[in-house]
């Protein structure tokens, strides 16, 4: 009597094991299934706390056209600030300053050299010479950071200080050194 019973070609105790894992396995999905199930309620009691679908509806079409309106404001003020910054490339934005004694007699640095540069370093260099018979004053144009006439020594260095305020700047306001506070 120790037949071997089968059903579809395999052994019934087998066929049962496979079964009982089947099972478990959909067990274990519905499990997982069920908790999905339970987190997705809760979001959506969240969501709908209170509120009636047209609530909702009302709620949504309104954060629409709120949003439309900063849509359109970010595109109004990116258009005005390429206007701006248009504008503002051409203004004079460096400046370099160099004062010093132009002769021998006169002291006290009333003398100088101004750089004004725009963005392309394009501008205009003043050197303004103060002595005792009276004050002289000559504009060299720059172009690209370069003058066609010759530029003394302190209109060079103001130029030079023009066109390196924004290095300046930068080395002024980045943290080169940090401080450990004990």
């Amino acid at each position: 009597m120790n037949e071997k019973i089968t059903v579809f070609g395999i052994r019934i105790e087998i066929l049962l094991i496979l079964l009982l894992i089947l099972i478990i396995i959909l067990a274990v999905a519905l499990f997982f299934t069920i908790r999905r199930l339970e987190y997705i309620n809760r979001k959506y009691a969240a969501v709908m706390g209170g509120k009636k679908g047209k609530d909702l509806e009302k709620i949504i079409l309104t954060r629409f056209k709120e949003m439309d309106k900063v849509k359109n404001n970010a595109r109004r003020v990116t258009s005005e600030h390429k206007q701006f910054k248009g504008h503002l490339d051409s203004c004079i934005n460096k400046v370099g300053l160099v004062k010093y004694d132009a002769f021998e007699n006169v002291t006290g640095g009333l003398s100088f050299s101004l750089a004004l540069l725009d963005q392309e370093n394009s501008g205009v260099v003043l050197n303004t010479m103060h002595s005792r018979d009276g004050c002289y004053t000559y504009a060299k144009e720059i172009i690209k950071g370069e003058s066609f006439i010759t530029l003394s020594s302190e209109e060079k260095e103001a130029l030079k200080k023009a066109q390196t305020v924004e290095e300046e700047i930068e080395e002024l306001t980045s943290p080169d050194e940090t401080f450990d506070i004990d």
